[in-house]
This record gives C-alpha cells, structure tokens and sequence, in this order.
C-alpha cells in the first residue's frame, strides 16, 4: 500500500488534490481511497488531505502517520508543523515554494522537489492555485501515474478555459521535475 498526505490551508484545493490523484490511480487499475481532514472548518485554517492506494480494495479509514509521499500546498505550513513527521526512509515530498527556499534536514533517501506551483498557477489558470502543477511534480517524481492519465482525469474535472490551463499546469510541473531528475543522472544514462 502506498500512502500520500497533502498539506494545505482550506481553500487551496487539497481535497481536489486528493481527488485528482485517486481518479488517476483509479484509471490505472489500482484501489485508491481519498478523504480530508479538517481542524477548525475555516478559508485558510491548515488541513490535510489523504491518498491510499493498493492493488487490493483499501479497508484502513485512518489518518496517514507514516506517509510514502507528501505534498506541501502551502510551504507557510512549515513553520509551525513538522510537515515531513513520519515520511518514510525512501519517501519524497513536493512543495509548492521557491528553489532556493530553506528546508529542513531530511534522511538521506528521501527527496524533496520543489515546484514553483503558484506561479504556473497564474501563468496558466489566472489564480494562485499550484495543486494541478503539483500533481504532475508527483507523477514525474514517484513514477506512480502516467501523464495522459492525469491528462484525461482533469478533462473529466475541469472545463474551458479551466480545463486548459490546468492541462498546462500539470505539463508544466511534470516537465520540471522530469528535468531534474535527468540532471541528476550520471553522464551517458537519461
């Protein structure tokens, strides 16, 4: 089973997030259970959003402690919450934040990929809203989903002008992270 949990401020689109993600594992054959947790039910109050997927149906209702991967909508969250708290040995975060952003000491397989999201965000949808950027950060840094995938799921979501700039957002975030994993390459492999 692997396990996803994604931070963010209500508003910022985690839940579809999550959303986005289960459909996408879902279109690949795969068992996914997305679900929210919410503190104080507020715009901007901190919350998580969860992804559970197996090959086998998934019958675990509880929070994820010990996530294979997380997602850092907001990187304020940083600040005050131990975002990476139980990310497992080989895990792999994704911010939405600044390259040359400060962050914290990790072990030493796990990886980080930060992703200008909002700013894709605005260039491609009008609004500060990296989630689908993000998405396609994920999908190039695990190898877990296909980007015709998530290509067809936020066609199924999204429509217009809504459904094209996120279809660019999540060109964009995948592209990014492809290249930096290439640039992490030895000479002669990639």
């Amino acid at each position: 089973m692997k396990e996803i949990r994604i931070h963010a401020r209500a508003g910022q689109g985690a839940i579809t997030t999550a959303t986005l993600i289960g459909f996408s594992y879902f279109n690949e054959g795969k068992y996914p259970y997305a679900f929210p947790n919410f503190g104080a039910a507020r715009m901007g109050a901190p919350m998580n959003a969860f992804v559970r997927v197996d090959s086998d149906p998934v019958r675990l209702r509880s929070q994820i402690y010990e996530p294979n991967y997380v997602i850092i909508v907001d990187s304020t969250l940083m600040r005050g919450y131990n975002c990476f708290s139980g990310l497992k040995e080989d895990g792999i975060a994704i911010i939405n934040g600044k390259e040359d952003m400060e962050l914290p000491k990790l072990k030493s397989k796990q990886k980080v990929f930060v992703v200008a999201a909002n700013e894709i965000a605005m260039r491609t949808i009008g609004r500060p809203l990296g989630n689908t950027a993000l998405i396609g950060a994920f999908a190039a840094a695990t190898g877990e989903l296909k980007l015709d995938n998530l290509i067809e799921v936020i066609k199924k979501r999204f429509q217009g002008k809504a459904q094209e700039g996120n279809i660019q957002a999540v060109k964009e975030g995948f592209e990014i992270v492809k290249n930096k994993l290439k640039a992490c390459l030895p000479a002669g492999r990639g």
